[in-house]
């Protein structure tokens, strides 16, 4: 199973969280009967994610669960296009292991980067509140003292809103280090 972690919800209110499948049938649940917008968020991003709720749950599992194809799924690895000037190119050639190697060795020694680990957080916290909650009283402001690092501003522009929205947003952004 997918380990990609995704919250939904059901309007402003948080109808499940947790692995990816396991939230797309509960989104597939309450999709007939919705009153309100379903809208699911990929935590790492914070990105509104697209679903197909097509078929039985067994069918939507199968299809969430398969291997995705290129690359060397059972790992993870993916293949992508890279375009780089002939100097980088030489530079990664010179390197030991190779241009995947090094390429995979700096993306993960940027990402155990405190301070690019916590601009992500807040990045994806962004994305979350513009989606769900970009019409709320407030959301300016709440904007202004998420990039101004002001927890308790954000906090206190937030006291209105949904719990499940509010809570939602913090805890992406407590995701990143020293927080």
């Amino acid at each position: 199973m997918s380990d990609r972690r995704c919250a939904a919800f059901l309007g402003t209110r948080k109808l499940a969280e947790g692995p990816l499948a396991e939230v797309a049938l509960a989104v597939q649940a309450a999709a007939a009967g919705a009153a309100a917008p379903l809208l699911v968020f990929e935590e790492a991003s914070g990105r509104v994610i697209d679903l197909d709720l097509r078929g039985t749950p067994a069918e939507l599992r199968a299809r969430l669960e398969a291997p995705r194809g290129k690359g060397r799924p059972k790992l993870g690895v993916t293949s992508r296009e890279v375009t780089l000037l002939p100097r980088h190119w030489d530079w990664l050639a010179a390197q030991p292991g190779g241009a995947s190697v090094t390429l995979r060795k700096l993306v993960e020694q940027a990402r155990r980067d405190p301070v690019q680990q916590r601009r992500a957080a807040q990045e994806a916290a962004y994305r979350f509140l513009s989606a769900i909650a970009g019409d709320l009283p407030g959301f300016e402001e709440a904007s202004r003292a998420l990039f101004a690092h002001d927890r308790e501003a954000l906090e206190e522009r937030m006291a209105a809103w949904p719990g499940d929205v509010a809570a939602h947003a913090l805890r992406l952004l407590d995701a990143a280090p020293d927080r």
